[in-house]
């Protein structure tokens, strides 16, 4: 983890810290269990899957007393099965019991991200076709979702505005024509800049080629329609599929010979791994 991505991560951690416990604390387990009493959480995933954000939960207990122990016992990226203990967390009970939703939620979003990227990574790897995530993302977000498609198997497409251009269609709309818009972008775009244009027209595919752009996006076509842009593309360009495509048909697409397929699903639409932490009191802090 680079000490940037790591900032990202610790500022995430405190503000769900912040936005669960505010001043007061967890103020029901505060009554219940003695101050000084001591616990083991097991955190099991209860579905198989792959994890993702172990370091997030691991961040979440220390920030809340230094002294916890957490013990990952897989790495993120791993395939687990159902009932897979994947870390034990050691502290007082109090403090594990403070930071158990938040770090379940991390875990939980990050792990679901990760699996569901897996799942399309796997239907598209008989022909090589990589897969890509978006930008549809949680605000605030991006960059742990955006890990989380990394540890699945899938690869990250721009992270925003401001580090890839790609034209889209109401750029296009803007601007008048899908050449003119990729000949206006290279013109202001650094020499070595990638020049990607999103198209929803076989005709527009040489178009766009011709005025020179490097990749080119399918937006919404058929798997017909994309193979056809990929004989008329004959390697000059890489091809992005992106739009209408789910685990049912992706590997018809990928069959295409398509070089690349985005899928906003895989971080918009994913689904939350079932992960648990059951509590055990240390031998003599029973409650």
């Amino acid at each position: 983890m680079d000490e940037e991505f790591r900032r990202v991560c610790m500022e995430a951690v405190r503000r769900a810290l912040d936005e669960d416990l505010q001043s007061s604390g967890d103020i029901t387990s505060r009554a219940l269990i003695p101050a000084g009493a001591r616990g083991r959480g097991r955190i099991i995933s209860r579905e198989g899957g792959v994890v993702a954000g172990l370091p997030l939960a691991s961040m979440v207990f220390r920030l809340l007393d230094p002294k916890v122990s957490f013990q990952s016992q897989v790495n993120d990226g791993d395939h687990v099965p159902a009932g897979r203990e994947i870390a034990v967390v050691e502290g007082l009970t109090v403090t594990i019991l403070e930071g158990e939703r938040t770090a379940l939620n991390f875990l939980q979003r990050l792990s679901g991200i990760a699996t569901l990227t897996a799942r399309f990574v796997a239907a598209a790897a008989p022909f090589g076709t990589t897969i890509l995530d978006t930008r549809k993302t949680t605000p605030g977000l991006r960059s742990l979702e955006k890990y989380a498609v990394r540890a699945g198997g899938g690869k990250n497409h721009r992270f925003g505005l401001y580090d890839a251009v790609l034209i889209k269609d109401n750029h296009i709309a803007a601007v008048g024509g899908v050449g003119r818009a990729v000949e206006a972008a290279r013109a202001a775009a650094e020499e070595s800049a990638t020049i990607e244009v999103e198209v929803q027209r076989l005709a527009d595919v040489e178009e766009a080629i011709q005025a020179g752009a490097d990749v080119v996006m399918l937006d919404n076509l058929s798997a017909a329609s994309v193979a056809e842009a990929v004989g008329i593309a004959r390697g000059r360009v890489n091809l992005e599929a992106s739009g209408g495509i789910d685990l049912e048909n992706v590997a018809t697409y990928a069959a295409t010979g398509v070089d690349l397929i985005s899928v906003g699903a895989i971080t918009h639409s994913a689904r939350a791994l079932d992960i648990a932490l059951d509590l055990e009191p240390m031998r003599g802090q029973e409650v």
